[in-house]
Formats: C-alpha cells, sequence, structure tokens
C-alpha cells in the first residue's frame, strides 16, 4: 500500500488532499454528532466555503445526514470511515510511527491515535476506542480486568461498550485509592466499565499510599487478602503512566519524598513505582493490588497513554516495564521519536 500511496501522491497529488479533507470532515461529524456547520469550521480549520461543498458531497453520498438539530453519521458513512482509517493512517505515516515505537521501546505492538491529547479531549476518547477495541478481541467470558485510575483511563471506561459474546467479565482495581477525584479512581473507572459490558466489579477500599505498619496490617485482614489475591489473578491489566512529579502532588505526597524524588530526576511513574529516565525505580508507594513484577506473569497488559508532555515518562517507563500493547497519539508518539529520523 505505501508504494500506492507514493505514487498517487506523484501523479494525483490534489486526490489525496481532497480525500483527506472529506475523511476529516466526515470524521468529524461522527465524534460531535449531532454537529452544525460552525462546529465543523472550528474544528477541522477548513473554511466555510470548504466545509458546504464537503458537505453538500458527503450528503449526496449517503454518507452522513443533515438534520435541524446537526448533522449525524450514516451507517454507510461510519463503514466508510472505518475502511479508509486505514489508508489515512498510512498517507498520515501513522503506520511508521507504530513501527518505530515498537522497536525503540521494544514493545509487541502499537497503536497511535492522531492528535495530541494535550490540547484536545476527544483524541484521549479516541484512544480509548481503540483500547475498547482490543478488549473487545482479547478479553474471554469470566475473566478478570484490573484498570488503573487517572484521566485517560477515565476516558476509557467513558467509550466503553458491551464486549459482546466477552461480556460476563470481572473488573477490578488494579491498586488502591488515591485522595483525587472519584471520577479518576481506580474503583469508580472498574465499576463504570463493569456497568457497561453487563458485567460484575469488586473494590477495593484502601488508600493509597500507606505507611509501613497499616500496610503489613492490612494484608492480614481476610476481605483484603482474597481481593488482592483476586486483582493479581488478573487475566488482563490495562494501566496509564504518570508524569512522576505530577503523580506525586495527586497523592499528597510529603515534601521529603518529593526532594527525594528532584533530588533522583523521578520522570515517571505507574503502579506506585516512581523511575527516573534511565528507568531505574528510585521510590516505590506502599500499596495493595498490582506490583511491578506481576506483570512479568502470564497477562495481557495494555498501556495507555498520551500527549507531547509524556513523551519522557513514557520513554522513561518502557525502560524497565513491559507491556503486550502500547496505546498513545501522535503527539507523544513524535515526542518519543524525535532523536529518529522518519
Amino acid at each position: 500500500m505505501r508504494d500506492l500511496i507514493d505514487l498517487q501522491k506523484k501523479l494525483y497529488p490534489d486526490l489525496i488532499e481532497v480525500m483527506q479533507q472529506r475523511y476529516t470532515v466526515l470524521h468529524y461529524v461522527d465524534l460531535f454528532q449531532p454537529i452544525g456547520r460552525r462546529g465543523l469550521v472550528e474544528n477541522t480549520k477548513l473554511s466555510e466555503r470548504s466545509i458546504r461543498g464537503e458537505i453538500d458531497f458527503l450528503q449526496s453520498q449517503g454518507l452522513i445526514e443533515v438534520t435541524s438539530r446537526g448533522m449525524y453519521i450514516t451507517k454507510e458513512g461510519k463503514i466508510t470511515l472505518d475502511k479508509f482509517a486505514v489508508f489515512n493512517n498510512e498517507v498520515m505515516g501513522i503506520r511508521v510511527l507504530e513501527s518505530q515505537l515498537k522497536e525503540k521501546l521494544h514493545i509487541k505492538e502499537a497503536i497511535v491515535i492522531q492528535g495530541n491529547s494535550d490540547l484536545d479531549e476527544w483524541v484521549k476518547q479516541e484512544m480509548g476506542k481503540a483500547c475498547v477495541t482490543v478488549l473487545r478481541k482479547m478479553a474471554a467470558a469470566g475473566g478478570t480486568i484490573a484498570v488503573t485510575g487517572g484521566t485517560t483511563m477515565a476516558a476509557v471506561a467513558d467509550v466503553m461498550t458491551p464486549l459482546d459474546k466477552n461480556d460476563d467479565l470481572l473488573f477490578v482495581p488494579a491498586r488502591g485509592g488515591m485522595d483525587e477525584k472519584v471520577e479518576y479512581q481506580a474503583n469508580t473507572i472498574a465499576a463504570t466499565m463493569a456497568k457497561k459490558t453487563n458485567s460484575d466489579y469488586r473494590l477495593l477500599y484502601v488508600p493509597d499510599p500507606l505507611s509501613e505498619a497499616t500496610y503489613q496490617t492490612l494484608l492480614q485482614e481476610p476481605s483484603i487478602k482474597e481481593k488482592s489475591c483476586i486483582i493479581k489473578g488478573a487475566a488482563i491489566i490495562v494501566h496509564g503512566i504518570g508524569d512522576a512529579l505530577t503523580m506525586a502532588k495527586r497523592r499528597r505526597t510529603t515534601t521529603t519524598v518529593i526532594e527525594k524524588l528532584e533530588k533522583k530526576h523521578a520522570v515517571s511513574e505507574a503502579f506506585g513505582y516512581y523511575f527516573d529516565k534511565e528507568g531505574r525505580v528510585v521510590h516505590q508507594v506502599r500499596t495493595i493490588g498490582i506490583q511491578l513484577e506481576d506483570l512479568k506473569e502470564d497477562k495481557h497488559v495494555i498501556t495507555i497513554a498520551g500527549g507531547a508532555s509524556k513523551g519522557a515518562a513514557i520513554v522513561s517507563y518502557f525502560k524497565q516495564g513491559t507491556s503486550d500493547l502500547f496505546i498513545t497519539d501522535e503527539a507523544a508518539a513524535r515526542e518519543i521519536l524525535r532523536d529518529k529520523p522518519l
């Protein structure tokens, strides 16, 4: 396909441009439906004249429906959009980014979504949809899925849909909850995913972080011990990657620990572990649930993180962490690969 695209660029450069423009308009109708013409102008950055022309064309082809409330994508439009996405990703160089990410981060698979989730919330939702698609293929009925907290994971929960024949799952938080907004906590995200997939869930009412004494005491509690075994036995783990200092502040970490993180140049955080740029663990928070060593067992691990601001954190984490699939956005991918020629 790459050779065909290069040929088309040489012989029909205007055709490629028109196709990408129509794909963009159709994509935004799908994202924000019902959406008006002004909304398309603002989101696509195309002129109103161009938008008018594309709306007329897409409507004439039966790909969108124009109503008094706004525009909707039709069933045929959705099929066309999904099929064209593969071609568009090749044109935009997304497949090259995915291949280079696998090589640099030493991971099995990578999925790159166009855009920058630092700037546009819809990019997180598209990353979430990609995660749901993977779960639909990967999850087995009766299996357990452990999820962490955070804004990106909340976006995954927001776009979660029934997983068809793979429902009847058990969703659990990968670890205890932090003192943050309830919608970003692992407990809430696990419960939301379960409800949207007609599945069951278990909650873990344990704060994160814990003192050493509290940690040892809670480990002896029968109910905590039982839930910890369920969590560690999860077949699938879905988690994000955080910026070290940002996560430390969200945990209301003491000044002493923050100074330690700064002194040791902590860059990333995941599962309560803080890593420097070389992937070395410079600090660990006591928490009940998934530990770093648990990822090395026979599990499917999905990592999802995006935004140009997360580039360094992602590289740092993958020096130590492992993953079967990494879902990110184009801005993060280009930041990660900026020292590598495309």
